[in-house]
């Protein structure tokens, strides 16, 4: 191992440069690789355009001719830009995406086909992917069914169509499907909403900016490195003298190498449609963030679990390894997929964007207020949306928001509800200025004032729109956008029916309006937080609220199938209970299967390489200290250090040996939850970290020359 490790040192010296040629104007080759509306035009005739753009505007199903159509101007502009294989490209419950390909050319006919039946639907085996229950392994039938709403892209030489994933038996397997289906049921919510206030609008849609983290290190580095390559982070590895405490990386100069890396993934992304816009070091050495214009989300989450793959696949070639991982390195900070969240009328309206109107500000405050009722009611669901054996790395860390759900709105927008809470019960009499007397009228004057940024908050608002920030970097942004975009709709239709039934009574529309959204300012007070999220005085202040500080996947998810949740996915037709039930499965089964490994990545390279290590740098002290005991030379120093590495390597056999029993008797267990919790907090809670105390002080201990791991300072800062 240690040969290994100083040979990948040596091939740093050996990196050459990667030429990456300068693109033309962006606007030249943005999205030269997508199937778009400017391709579908060209490619179809006039009024089959015409149908699919309605179908897909209107969420409507294509018909047979209509797609067969389609897919002879796809198959044609593709095989033009040297295509020779198709793919229905879906996201299982694995976390990433699934393809495979299938050949244009058709051997019997000996011509190049593409039928629209092959692009509307195709057979894909489900008998290996995550089913949760729903399908048994000898079960291989499933289906991939085109979405039209996220267009086709190009990708080396496939075409790729995005595509739901559901089995044999109509229940979905993937992220895709459920996310579409909350769409439709906010967009549904909030322009019945909407049309309290303007008629006019039809459609609302959700939109969604995700800012990715992620990490670079040298791939011979990454290589010499078994956690990394089994695991995705370091289970070991002590702090290294320099780390982030400069506060010099972030937003510092961007590395050569890096740089030219960073270009070359930026333009396969414009060439693929994908916005990518800002590009900066992140606050840890070596960590960098890469963020895209906003897109209505269904498209934006495609894209970003596309741009992960492009990173990667550039990385490969400038010899880079990207981490994706929540925490790849302890005690430095973590990655998150920051969504900036908003909901945008078919009008061209930002409903989170207050304005200079008092009446639209009423529109704003409506969606404002509502959205933070909608996370008090369901903060345990939001927290289970991002919760996952990574980001239990990463929530809580100082770096990253803690568990507890809050929402942070700054003190201009706190004044302002404040001022709305106290002045609700103003009478408001014929010919009065119902905004003035409110203080809404005065909304536009106090949000000019630049609102604070409170990193700490996992969801916050940020003067246009609000930024879900507990996210973690590795993550599927689907399921997140499934949940906010749900309990927005729920709390929508609550608002709708509330404002209503006070109009009935006789109550003035607008003063209905005020009356529901000072009675849902006073209910959700407790979720509202401006503070230090990190501090040990808001845990305290969380608990008195009665919020809820679940800090582990297997915890964080229950809150899946209470009855309210599942009551929810049902009402909105989202996902079915058996459905809900798969996926509490799948993220449990994952978790266990993610925290065996780990486990024994730990005990292998504890036991494999750490402990003989220092086994042999104890013999070579050992010899030391008995050559000047000899020569009469006071040895207490050294045999203390070998005191010490004793006492560690105690520490890590015996913890190694205990955590296999531990793990030994949980895999024995049925129960899925049962046995999660039991891996959660018998193993990673209660061996994890013992050990890794103790392998870490012996790299202090252990000669330099003989450490088998490369170090973090080698990781970190050599390029």
């Amino acid at each position: 191992m240690s040969q290994l490790r100083f040979e990948a040192l040596k091939q740093l010296s050996t990196r050459h440069k990667v030429h990456v040629d300068s693109p033309p104007n962006i606007s030249k080759i943005f999205g030269e690789n997508v199937f778009g509306n400017e391709q579908m035009r060209a490619s179809l005739a006039p009024a089959i355009f015409k149908k699919v753009s309605a179908a897909i505007k209107n969420h409507e199903k294509i018909d047979e001719t209509t797609a067969d159509a389609v897919a002879a101007g796809a198959k044609t502009w593709a095989i033009a830009k040297g295509a020779t294989h198709f793919t229905h490209w879906f996201q299982p419950m694995t976390g990433g995406t699934a393809e495979k390909h299938d050949s244009f050319f058709d051997a019997l006919s000996g011509i190049e086909r593409f039928k629209g039946s092959e692009l509307v639907q195709q057979e894909p085996d489900a008998s290996s992917f995550p089913s949760g229950g729903i399908r048994s392994t000898f079960e291989a039938r499933g289906y991939t069914a085109w979405d039209p709403t996220s267009p086709m892209f190009l990708y080396g030489r496939t075409l790729c169509i995005p595509t739901i994933f559901v089995s044999y038996t109509g229940e979905t397997l993937d992220t895709k499907s459920p996310l579409l289906k909350a769409l439709k049921s906010v967009d549904a919510s909030a322009t019945k909403v909407c049309q309290l206030f303007d008629k006019d609008i039809q459609h609302v849609v959700a939109s969604l900016g995700s800012e990715q983290e992620y990490f670079a290190v040298d791939e011979a580095l990454y290589m010499a490195r078994p956690d990394l390559v089994m695991a995705g982070r370091t289970v070991f590895g002590h702090a290294p003298a320099r780390g982030q405490q400069l506060e010099d990386h972030y937003f510092g100069t961007i590395p050569a190498r890096v740089y030219d890396f960073m270009r070359e993934f930026e333009i396969e992304s414009w060439k693929l449609g994908i916005p990518v816009r800002t590009r900066h070091n992140e606050v840890a050495p070596s960590q960098f963030e890469v963020a895209p214009l906003f897109e209505e989300v269904n498209v934006a989450n495609d894209h970003n679990q596309l741009m992960m793959d492009v990173i990667n696949r550039v990385g490969e070639k400038h010899k880079l390894k990207i981490l994706f991982h929540e925490k790849p390195f302890a005690g430095l900070n973590g990655s998150g997929k920051h969504n900036n969240w908003s909901l945008i009328t078919d009008t061209g309206v930002n409903l989170y964007a207050p304005t200079g109107s008092a009446r639209d500000n009423l529109l704003f405050l409506t969606f404002f207020i509502t959205t933070i009722k909608a996370v008090h009611e369901y903060a345990d669901l939001l927290r289970a949306s991002i919760a996952t054996p990574a980001n239990d790395f990463r929530l809580g860390a100082n770096e990253a928001p803690p568990a507890i759900m809050s929402v942070f709105i700054g003190s201009q927008m706190t004044a302002v509800l404040d001022e709305l809470e106290k002045k609700g019960n103003v009478k408001i009499e014929k010919g009065d200025n119902m905004y003035m007397k409110l203080g809404i009228d005065q909304i536009p004057e106090i949000i000019l004032d630049a609102t604070d940024r409170n990193r700490t908050s996992p969801f916050a608002f940020t003067g246009n729109k609000f930024e879900f920030r507990a996210v973690g970097s590795s993550d599927n942004c689907g399921t997140p956008m499934t949940v906010l975009n749900l309990i927005v709709a729920e709390q929508l239709d609550n608002f709708y029916e509330a404002v209503t039934k006070e109009i009935d009574k006789g109550t003035e529309k607008r003063i209905a309006i005020v009356n529901v959204l000072r009675k849902y300012i006073k209910e959700s007070k407790s979720i509202r937080f401006e503070g230090d999220g990190y501090s040990d005085e808001w845990v305290k202040e969380a608990a008195k609220r009665g919020l809820n500080n679940i800090k582990n996947m297997p915890h964080a998810v229950n809150a899946f199938m209470s009855k309210e949740s599942l009551a929810l996915f049902e009402k909105h037709d989202v996902m079915s209970h058996k459905e809900v039930e798969a996926r509490n499965e799948i993220k449990l089964e994952s978790y266990i299967k993610k925290v065996q490994i780990e486990a024994r990545v730990i005990g292998d390279l504890a036991v494999n390489h750490i402990v003989p290590t220092a086994v042999a740098y104890q013999n070579k002290l050992i010899v030391n200290a008995n050559g000047l005991k000899g020569l009469g030379v006071d040895n207490k120093a050294v045999v203390k250090t070998i005191k010490e590495i004793s006492g560690h390597i105690d520490i890590i056999t015996s913890s190694v040996n205990k955590m296999i029993e531990e793990r030994k008797r949980l895999n024995k267990l049925s129960d899925t939850h049962k046995k999660a919790y039991g891996y959660c907090d018998d193993v990673k809670e209660k061996y994890f970290d013992v050990i890794r105390d103790s392998v870490d002080k012996l790299e202090l201990l252990v000669d330099d020359e003989d450490w088998p791991l490369v170090k973090y300072r080698e990781l970190l800062f050599l390029r």
